[in-house]
C-alpha cells in the first residue's frame, strides 16, 4: 500500500529521549506523560509503539492548556523514546549521529548534578543535541503545596515566599552546574533564545505539575529550531535505527526499529547492519502494539502493510540473527541495492573502534553503547585491544588472556550477559570480568583494580629495594666499637632499614664504612626506623674512634639501579622527608657524576 501523494512532504514527530541519573525520576516522568496522554486523548489516539511512545498533537494541546495552540504548529506531536537513560540515547543513531531530535535531561532538585547526570551532560555536548532540563520532584520541597498537573509557572507563584526560595536555591544550584559545564542556562520563561540558553523547567513527575509546560518547550523548540530537519519525504525509502533484535513467536528472529524517516512496506527489500557486515533480506510482517488502551490484551501486536516516519515498529524478515542493536535499517527501493549496502556499510565504518595491539577487551549490547564506551577509555587513555557488540563468549577470554600486561587481562561488559562457559574460562586464566549498566561505573571499577595492581607491584618493589635515609651516630650511645660496633643512631630523614650498606660523602666522594645489619629498641628487634626515630644499630665493618665517630653523619649508601627506581618510578609514593633524603643523596652523588642513576 502506498502513503497518499498528498502526504508526500509532511513533518515528522519529532523524537525525544529522556536522560538523567539513576532514580532522579526519567521514567515516572515518562509514565506520567504517557499517562496523561491516555487520559486527555480520545480512545486509540495514544500508540505505544516499539520502543517509543506517540502522543499526537491534539493531545499534547489538551494537556497543555493554553500553552499551545494547535493552529501554530505544523508538527504531528511528540515521539519519546520509552527506554530511559544514556544507555538508550547512545544505542540510538542516525546518520552518523543521535537519532533523538532533542532531548530532556531529568534532575533531581534536592540531590541537583550526580555522577550520571555529568555523564548524561558530556553525552548531549558530544552529541550536540539540544535539550531542555526537567528539574523534578518540585513536590517535595517542605511545605510545597501541589496544583495537580496545572502549568508550573502559576504553581510555582502560588508557594509561599519560603517555599519558592528554598526552590529558587536549588534551581540556581542546577543552573550553576550547567555553566560549569559549559551551558547558560535560566528558568525556561526567562529564556529569550533557545539556541543560546538552556531552559530550566521545575516539573513533578508525581503531580503532573510542569508537564503542560515541558511538552509546550518541547513543541516550540522542535518547531522554530528544528522545522527543516522535521520536513521529511514520506513517500521515499524508510531510514530507521534497531533498537534490539528479538524472537517473536511465529515470526523468528525481529528487529525493534524506530524508523526515523520515509516509509516502510511489507515486502520491501531492506538492508540491516549486521555482526559480519550488511545483511539484504526481505520484509514479511510488520507489527505494530495495540492501542494503549488494549496493550493489556492478549493480542499484543497487529500487523499493518506500511509505516511511516516517525514510529517504532517491529520487522520480521529472514536471516536477520547476525543483525547489530544500533545499526542502520534501509529500505532499498528504487535504488541499486549496492548502493544501499555500501553506504549501510559507511555508516557501520563510522563506529568501528580503533584498536590497538595492546589492551583489554570491550563488549557492549548496541553499537552506540560500543561507540560511547570507547569514546569514555579514550578519554581516560585506557587502549583497547578488541571491541564488539554481543555477550561475553570464550573468544573474548582467550583473547583477553593473551595480553602481556597483567592491567590488560580484563574484559569490560556493558550491559551484557556472560556465557556460562566463558565465566568458568576467565576464572581459570585469570581474566578479570567488569560489567555494568553504567560507563563511567564500568571504567571506574577497572581503573580501582588497575590502580590496585600497581599499588600491590609498588610495594613489591619496595620490599626488594633499598631506601634513602641519612642519620647520625649519637653522642655517648657507643655500645660496642667493633665486631660489629653497636651504636645509638637518629635518623634524620628517609627510612633506614636493616642490611643495608651505609657511609659517609667526603669531598664528594661516597665511602662506604660498611653495612647495617640489625636494629633494636629496648632490646626488640625493629625492620626500620623512620625520621625522628632512635634505637641501637649493629654496623659490620667498620671500628668506632678509627672509621666512625660519634656525631657523624652517615648515608644509606643506594645502589645505582636502586636509586633510578626511586627517582623515576616511586617517587611519589615515597613520604615527603624520604623524597627529600633520595634528592639530597643524588644531588651529592652528582656532583662528582651528573649522570649517576639516571
Amino acid at each position: 500500500m502506498s502513503p497518499d501523494p498528498a502526504q508526500t512532504d509532511a513533518f515528522r514527530t519529532p523524537i525525544v529521549a529522556v536522560l538523567g541519573h539513576v532514580d532522579h525520576g526519567k521514567t515516572s516522568l515518562l509514565d506520567k506523560i504517557r499517562g496523561s496522554a491516555v487520559i486527555e486523548g480520545e480512545s486509540g489516539a495514544i500508540t505505544q509503539h516499539i520502543g517509543a511512545t506517540a502522543v499526537p498533537l491534539d493531545v499534547v494541546s489538551k494537556i497543555a492548556g493554553d500553552l499551545v495552540d494547535p493552529e501554530e504548529f505544523d508538527l504531528p506531536g511528540l515521539l519519546f523514546i520509552d527506554t530511559p537513560g544514556h544507555h538508550a540515547f547512545t544505542t540510538l543513531r542516525a546518520r552518523g549521529g543521535a537519532l533523538a531530535d532533542i532531548a530532556i535531561l531529568v534532575v533531581d532538585v534536592t540531590d541537583g548534578f550526580q555522577p550520571q547526570t555529568h555523564e548524561a551532560v558530556s553525552i548531549l555536548q558530544d552529541s550536540e543535541t539540544p535539550f531542555v532540563v526537567a528539574a523534578n520532584k518540585v513536590d517535595t520541597i517542605p511545605g510545597w503545596n501541589p496544583s495537580p498537573d496545572a502549568p508550573i509557572r502559576a504553581s510555582y507563584e502560588a508557594q509561599s515566599d519560603r517555599v519558592r526560595g528554598d526552590l529558587d536555591e536549588r534551581l540556581y544550584e542546577i543552573i550553576g552546574d550547567l555553566s560549569d559545564a559549559g551551558f547558560s542556562a535560566d528558568f525556561y520563561w526567562r529564556v529569550k533564545n533557545f539556541r543560546q540558553n538552556v531552559g530550566v523547567i521545575p516539573v513533578s513527575a508525581e503531580t503532573g505539575e510542569g508537564i503542560p509546560d515541558l511538552l509546550a518547550v518541547l513543541m516550540g523548540l522542535s518547531q522554530r529550531y528544528m522545522g527543516e530537519e522535521m520536513e521529511v519525504d514520506i513517500s521515499g525509502p524508510g531510514a530507521g535505527t534497531v533498537l534490539e533484535v528479538t524472537e517473536e513467536r511465529g515470526f523468528g528472529s525481529t528487529l525493534d526499529v524506530i524508523l526515523y524517516d520515509g516509509t516502510i512496506e511489507e515486502g520491501d527489500e531492506i538492508v540491516v547492519g549486521g555482526t559480519q557486515g550488511p545483511i539484504v533480506t526481505t520484509v514479511r510482517a510488520l507489527l505494530q502494539p495495540r492501542d494503549l488502551a488494549e496493550i493489556r490484551t492478549e493480542k499484543r501486536f497487529e500487523q499493518v502493510e506500511s509505516v511511516s516516519a516517525a514510529m517504532g515498529l517491529k520487522i520480521a524478515a529472514p536471516d536477520l540473527k547476525e543483525a547489530l542493536s544500533g545499526a542502520p535499517v534501509r529500505v532499498v527501493g528504487d535504488r541499486e541495492t549496492e548502493a544501499v549496502v555500501e553506504a549501510v556499510q559507511e555508516e557501520l565504518a563510522e563506529v568501528a573502534v580503533s584498536t590497538e595491539e595492546e589492551g583489554i577487551v570491550v563488549k557492549a549490547d548496541t553499537l552506540g553503547s560500543l561507540e560511547a564506551i570507547a569514546n569514555s577509555l579514550r578519554e581516560a587513555e585506557i587502549p583497547i585491544l578488541r571491541a564488539e557488540v554481543g555477550d561475553i563468549a570464550p573468544r573474548d577470554v582467550s583473547v583477553a588472556s593473551t595480553a602481556d600486561e597483567d592491567t590488560h587481562q580484563a574484559i569490560l561488559g556493558f550491559n551484557v550477559d556472560v556465557h556460562d562457559d566463558a565465566a568458568e574460562l576467565a576464572a581459570e586464566s585469570d581474566v578479570r570480568l567488569f560489567m555494568d549498566d553504567v560507563i563511567y561505573q564500568l571504567i571506574e571499577d577497572y581503573e580501582a583494580y588497575v590502580e590496585n595492581i600497581h599499588r600491590r607491584q609498588r610495594e613489591a618493589v619496595f620490599e626488594n629495594v633499598v631506601r634513602p635515609a641519612r642519620f647520625r651516630i649519637l653522642r655517648d650511645h657507643v655500645f660496642r666499637q667493633s665486631g660489629p660496633a653497636v651504636v645509638g643512631v637518629e635518623v634524620a630523614t628517609g627510612t633506614l632499614g636493616r642490611n643495608v650498606p651505609v657511609g659517609y660523602f667526603e669531598n664528594g666522594e661516597f665511602e662506604r664504612v660498611g653495612v647495617l645489619k640489625t636494629i633494636q629498641d629496648e632490646g626488640e628487634d625493629l625492620d626500620e626506623l623512620r625520621a625522628g626515630e632512635r634505637a641501637a644499630v649493629s654496623i659490620d665493618g667498620p671500628t668506632v674512634g678509627r672509621d666512625i665517630e660519634e656525631e657523624d653523619v652517615l648515608w644509606v649508601d643506594l645502589p645505582e639501579n636502586h636509586a633510578k627506581v626511586l627517582e623515576q618510578e616511586l617517587r611519589e609514593d615515597l613520604p615527603a622527608d624520604e623524597r627529600e633524603a633520595l634528592a639530597q643523596f643524588l644531588e651529592t652523588r652528582r656532583e662528582r657524576e651528573p649522570f649517576w642513576g639516571k
